[in-house]
């Protein structure tokens, strides 16, 4: 399958599967539908990245055992899905409700803006370590192994599943501030190894990003989901999901070609000073917002 078409078929899955998971929550288990759409990427990412690195390593013929697996995972998927109840009304008009949908609601406006530099950043950052976190191993340490280059982008992942789970309990707005500011450290660790201090640094700054990974975006997909009605639901997190996976790859690309040009170190520090920016700007956009909700509350009081 071509790139542009996994590309097509993960977004339309992506957000068809999460808007279901919204529809067919428990109303006595409220927030389950949020924190699964918020731990489900990047714990499929952790699982796709530890079971091809062990197929590169002990299986012969990797690429294309890895699509069998896959295969075989989707073949399984595809016959739970027929299992399970459809969310949506039937009504006229199937071709017109394929045209691709994007609303933020003014209630979920608000929060999506305050918090949406932050994930920004934290996807970005996540787009930096998926493409170009073998070469910067390599770099750091050019004896490597194949998958030592790999697993660094592991670390975040399976960082920011953890982080999800930890702190499911935590103010969403409190969340992304923390998640935010975090990043600013994680960028200068991961820096530090291209200056002495080795692979340590490297994993050390992607499983900070990944904590910062994973605060952000349960946070922020709390925070925009909080007040909207069923039916924006869908369109809502169709929205966010854009937002991520382009804020994922496009700096990924510009990363690429900026290392083609001025090489993997001057890159690197370009991006990591980009991510820090955005964040400060995430945590100045959110410290206003929580600001402006206090004094509405204020004023609101009899």
């Amino acid at each position: 399958m071509r790139p542009s078409r996994r590309g097509t078929a993960t977004g339309a899955a992506t957000s068809a599967a999460g808007a279901a998971l919204l529809d067919l929550e428990d109303p006595r288990r409220a927030g389950r539908s949020a924190l699964t759409n918020s731990i489900a990427p990047v714990a499929g990412m952790a699982a796709g990245v530890l079971v091809s690195t062990l197929l590169v390593r002990f299986v012969p013929a990797p690429t294309v055992t890895v699509y069998i697996v896959l295969a075989v995972l989707f073949a399984a998927q595809a016959v739970a899905v027929t299992f399970t109840a459809e969310t949506a009304r039937p009504h006229a008009g199937a071709l017109r409700s394929l045209r691709p949908e994007l609303a933020v609601p003014p209630s979920a406006r608000r929060a999506l803006l305050a918090a949406g530099t932050g994930v920004v950043a934290i996807w970005a950052l996540g787009g930096f370590y998926s493409s170009l976190g073998p070469a910067l191993v390599h770099l750091v340490d050019p004896g490597a192994s194949q998958a030592a280059g790999g697993m660094v982008f592991f670390t975040l992942t399976a960082a920011a599943a953890l982080t999800v789970w930890a702190l499911r309990r935590t103010a969403p707005h409190t969340a992304v501030t923390g998640g935010s500011l975090a990043v600013v450290p994680a960028a200068a660790l991961t820096l530090s190894g291209l200056h002495g201090a080795g692979l340590a640094a490297v994993h050390g700054g992607a499983a900070l990003a990944g904590i910062a990974f994973g605060a952000v975006s349960q946070g922020a997909i709390r925070m925009t989901l909080a007040s909207l009605d069923e039916r924006d639901r869908a369109a809502t997190l169709a929205a966010y999901y854009v937002l991520s996976h382009l804020s994922m790859s496009l700096p990924a690309i510009a990363a690429g070609a900026a290392t083609q040009h001025f090489g993997l170190r001057t890159a690197a520090h370009a991006y990591a000073t980009a991510a820090a920016l955005l964040v400060v700007a995430a945590a100045a956009a959110l410290a206003v917002s929580r600001g402006r909700a206090a004094h509405r509350a204020h004023n609101d009081l009899p």
